[in-house]
């Protein structure tokens, strides 16, 4: 009969952790950790902020006014 080697949650993030510094080294392991960082705030909430000034006819109307279209 063949056994499961169940590993915890905790386990398998320092496997991870582990076979990422070993195949990118120090400098690619950060840069790989650096991309993963999830930031700050509520982007959707952040959006809908400053999107509330917007809407199709003044977006349309700005598109028109703009120079670098002409």
């Amino acid at each position: 009969m063949n056994t499961i080697d169940y590993k915890t949650e905790q386990e398998i993030y320092q496997k991870g952790i582990a076979v990422l510094y070993q195949g990118l080294g120090a400098s690619g392991f950060i840069r790989f950790i650096q991309q993963m960082d999830q930031g700050h705030g509520n982007y959707v909430e952040d959006r809908q902020q400053w999107q509330q000034q917007y809407s199709v006819d003044a977006i349309l109307a700005e598109l028109e006014n703009n120079t670098l279209l002409k």
